[in-house]
């Protein structure tokens, strides 16, 4: 499986699809374009990129070369994958620099919206056959002040045991591993799926060029993506790590922090698979770990 979908799995292919879900995402959200604030940002930006020429003498050989990058990062389809890997960390910390709840960090190229709608306890959409370690998820969504937030939706999508993602790799059914769980009366929630694996962002394209060039790795520590929400409290975009996984210390897109990761336990003896809803972990396999999401005030 892994060598059938790394053949087909090309920067290209999966910049364009990423490319053309922020396309439809903008097209749902206007922006304000207020021109002082444009011209500042522009103007400081601009600034900052001639201080840095001027200060390294870049050559207009180097210059060349960076147009040419620039134009080829477009034909690629990778500013998604280029703008969130090494600048939307910044974006986001601004963003929830007045949170007092649950930390947030990027969502990320990979986001599809409107995945299929789960109960309370469930087991995300998967193939049979699906390889890696069981996981159960667990928690509870809840106010700053505790309060229960019951029918919290929490919206999760990972990659798969071999590091890819549904809709943006050949092979995968389209909600593979994606799901949009709704919490019960008092905001539980118990997600059953696998642990994922850590993976390259796309090197075959112009940010693989960068990376080889600069000599950075290009790998993403596994990772959990969440959206949680709930009527009359702020949204929560975050990410969950695996205490111990390869590249938590240096993550490519500098997006860990400490409060996201997790340490998973083996899964308790007594765990029962819940036969009727087909959800549930079998006894004794895989791991299970509990995290409650605290979501600030609207």
């Amino acid at each position: 499986m892994t060598d059938i979908i790394t053949e087909q799995a090309t920067a290209a292919a999966s910049g364009a699809t990423a490319t053309e879900q922020f396309r439809n995402k903008q097209r749902t959200e206007t922006a304000d374009a207020d021109t002082k604030r444009v011209d500042t940002l522009v103007s400081e930006l601009l600034a900052a990129a001639r201080y840095i020429i001027r200060r390294h003498k870049v050559t207009y050989a180097e210059y060349d070369a960076l147009k040419s990058w620039l134009i080829q990062v477009g034909e690629d389809g990778e500013w998604p994958l280029f703008l969130d890997v090494w600048l939307e960390n910044a974006v986001e910390e601004v963003a929830s620099e007045n949170r007092d709840g649950s930390k947030g960090t990027i969502e990320g190229p990979y986001y599809v919206p409107d995945a299929p709608i789960l109960p309370a306890e469930a087991t995300l959409p998967m193939r049979d056959s699906e390889e890696g370690t069981p996981l159960l998820l667990q928690g509870q969504v809840k106010g700053v002040d505790g309060t229960p937030l019951p029918g919290a939706t929490v919206d999760i999508w990972h990659a798969d045991n071999d590091g890819y993602y549904s809709q943006f790799a050949p092979g995968l059914p389209d909600w593979n591993l994606r799901g949009t769980v709704i919490a019960d009366d008092q905001g539980h929630f118990k997600i059953h799926t696998i642990e994922p694996a850590p993976y390259q962002i796309p090197t075959d394209g112009s940010c693989g060029r960068l990376i080889a060039a600069a000599g950075w790795h290009a790998w993403r520590p596994a990772h959990l993506h969440l959206k949680v929400s709930a009527p009359g409290h702020q949204l929560i975009t975050t990410q969950l790590y695996f205490q111990g996984g390869s590249y938590v210390k240096d993550d490519i897109a500098s997006a860990v922090k400490p409060e996201l990761i997790l340490a998973p336990t083996p899964v308790a003896a007594d765990t029962d698979t819940d036969t009727d809803t087909g959800t549930g972990t079998d006894a004794g396999t895989g791991n299970e770990v509990t995290y409650d999401f605290i979501l600030d005030k609207a």
